[in-house]
Parts: structure tokens; sequence; C-alpha cells
């Protein structure tokens, strides 16, 4: 099973902006050339396929599609490789946040 983070500010009392909005994670991820938005994320199983609506900002690892969820002012994200890690850093330290685990 895969261990699943957030990217928050939740936890920072100093900072004015303690949601992670929409339009700021916009900005951030179209300089970023391996990420793409998508309102809808599809998760293809051996006999259905299931449709999740939402913001995910796609990350193309390799061929893999990696998503990152914003979802009420938070990133979530689930490891399932190691390379997951420093780009999960990346993006926190880039948007000034914190990553906790859950």
């Amino acid at each position: 099973m895969n261990q699943r983070f957030r990217i928050t500010r939740s936890m920072q009392d100093s900072n004015a902006e303690q949601s992670i909005s929409l339009e700021e994670c916009k900005l951030y991820f179209e300089s970023q050339p391996d990420f793409t938005y998508s309102p809808v994320l599809n998760i293809v199983g051996a006999e259905s396929t299931m449709t999740i609506e939402g913001d995910f900002f796609m990350w193309d690892l390799e061929g893999a599609q990696i998503a990152f969820r914003l979802y009420m002012g938070d990133l979530y994200v689930a490891i399932s490789n190691e390379a997951i890690v420093p780009k999960m850093i990346e993006i926190a330290t880039e948007l000034r946040a914190d990553i906790v685990e859950g």
C-alpha cells in the first residue's frame, strides 16, 4: 500500500495564506515542463474505469502519471515510487509549505 502525503500550510501560524489556491498551483505547475493540469483522474482497472473529478496536476514520471491533487487548500500525493519524494519536497519548498503524512 502506498503512503499518502499532504503538502500544507495549515501548521504555519506566521503565514497569512494558509490555503494553497488553485490559481497558485496552476501558475507554479505551468512553469514545470513535466506537469499537466486535469479536472479528472481516470483509474483503469482490469474490468472497470473509475473517474474522479477534482483538480489534479499530473506529473509524467518515465511514462507513469503521478497525481498531485489539490483538495481543500492542500496538495495530496501517494508515494508509489521513491522518485516522487524529492519532487514532493521541491514542490513543498516552492509553495512555502510543509509535508505531513496522511
